[in-house]
């Protein structure tokens, strides 16, 4: 398996006359296959989310629930994590059609096979096989990325890349609603996305392609005369570390990944503390349908594209390249729409809907920004690695929370203490990120270690 997935072999060197057109033509190509990829990769991970009201009415708790859907966060944290550390010594290409096929054909499962949803059990084993092959997604494109965009460009490049997912999981909504009105049986939510996604993983193996060496192009620090700040850049860098440098030497020593891969966890439990339940809250608190409530989980993420797009150019262009005072900024408004969500009276449809529009336009520019940060971090031939960490944390911790213990605060407590946790992590990610504020500073003008 390892070896299918080997970088392939660098081509005969493309002439001089020529390496100009041969690159912007695969750039544009990488990155169109890689944004249509990852948007597929979120229509077979966020579609279970609106199935669980149906399997509410057949008898599960939302705790149980709670805990089927916790199988997705365990194992895509875990994976995401692990297989970064593959893909940073992998074919991107290879890569990323094999975990969308994977994903795709355990949804497909799900829906089609009456068994996969007879027991908490069973649909956690399919959940949590689901995740793993959702951790091949991230990896191979933040790999992608950091070989075909330079430094000074990957932020703004990132931010529009990053509305991948936001235009994946918008259309959830949507295609759930499109599979209800052809097929009126819930189970299509599972398996109608799943067959998409598939024709999405064709998508990625005819446009992806691994790295510019590999296509006879020099390396993108060269072609762009755009080298790193952050450390030492050497010629080194363009060949593949092994594990133990990419862990030990990198990440694990890394004091700035580590702060903000702990904030990436309670910036998930934010993210997914919303959306996750949002179909069944709006359904038992706000009195929602069905159709309202899919289509408001589509504007919350769609609300996301202009919030992220925004949040990386002030990044780059009002901060100069610093990620905590934008992601700050984005947060304490973040705090400000969660709580006018969660007080909102019921019967006031129009302020629910334009509180989770506010919150999806916000909250992606964070979870956005601490991936960016874990790229510049780090060598390129290490991003895979770097990204999977900062995962690591955001859905083992943050996003578990957000689906397990979530679920049983509701069920013992009621609503509010479920708020109330997503308040307070919201708070706790401020804090972390602002102990950043500094540190990253010097690090990125190259005078601080950052170790």
């Amino acid at each position: 398996m390892i070896g299918f997935f080997k970088p392939p072999p660098h081509r005969a060197a493309v002439p001089n006359a020529h390496i100009d057109t041969h690159y912007k033509r695969l750039r544009w190509q990488v990155y169109i296959g890689i944004f249509v990829g990852y948007a597929g990769y979120y229509l077979v991970r966020k579609n279970f989310s609106l199935a669980m009201p149906y399997l509410i009415e057949a008898g599960y708790s939302r705790t149980q629930l709670g805990f089927a859907l916790s199988g997705v966060a365990i194992a895509y944290g875990l994976s995401k994590f692990i297989m970064g550390s593959v893909s940073d010594r992998s074919n991107a290409r290879y890569f990323m059609a094999t975990g969308l096929t994977m994903s795709a054909l355990v949804m497909i499962t799900m829906g089609l096979v009456p068994a996969a949803t007879s027991s908490v059990g069973i649909m956690f084993a399919l959940l949590l096989a689901n995740g793993w092959f959702q951790g091949m997604g991230w990896p191979p494109c933040g790999r992608t990325m950091v070989h075909w965009f330079s430094c000074s460009e990957r932020g703004t490049r990132m931010a529009f890349w990053n509305v991948a997912h936001n235009v994946g999981g918008g259309l959830v909504g949507p295609l759930a609603i499109l599979a209800m009105a052809i097929f009126a049986d819930w189970h299509a939510i599972l398996y109608l996305h799943g067959f998409v996604a598939l024709a999405i993983a064709l998508f990625i193996w005819t446009t992806v392609r691994d790295t510019p060496q590999s296509q006879g192009l020099p390396p993108i620090e060269a072609y762009k005369n755009d080298y790193p700040k952050a450390f030492a850049y050497a010629e080194e860098h363009e060949h593949e570390f092994s594990a133990r440098d990419i862990f030990l030497r990198y990440v694990l020593n890394n004091r700035l990944l580590w702060a903000i891969a702990i904030a990436n966890a309670f910036v998930y439990l934010v993210r997914y503390g919303v959306l996750d339940w949002a179909p069944t809250y709006l359904g038992e608190v706000k009195g929602f349908s069905f159709t309202e409530s899919g289509w408001a989980y589509a504007m919350y993420e769609w609300a996301g594209i202009p919030g992220t797009l925004l949040c990386g150019y002030l990044s780059d262009k009002v901060f100069g390249g610093r990620r905590a005072p934008a992601s700050i900024i984005y947060l304490l408004l973040t705090l400000l729409c969660i709580l006018v969500y969660w007080l909102n009276p019921p019967g006031n449809p129009a302020v629910d809907i334009t509180m989770l529009i506010g919150i999806g336009f916000l909250i992606y520019g964070p979870v956005m920004l601490i991936g960016v940060h874990a790229l510049d971090l780090v060598p390129k031939k290490a991003a895979g690695t770097a990204a999977g960490f900062t995962g690591l944390f955001g859905y083992v911790g943050g996003a578990v929370s957000a689906n397990i213990v979530i679920g049983m605060l509701v069920d013992r407590a009621g609503w509010d203490a479920g708020f109330m946790l997503i308040t307070a992590a919201c708070v706790i990610a401020i804090a972390l990120i602002a102990m950043t504020w500094n540190a990253e500073k010097h690090f990125l003008a190259g005078t601080e270690p950052g170790k």
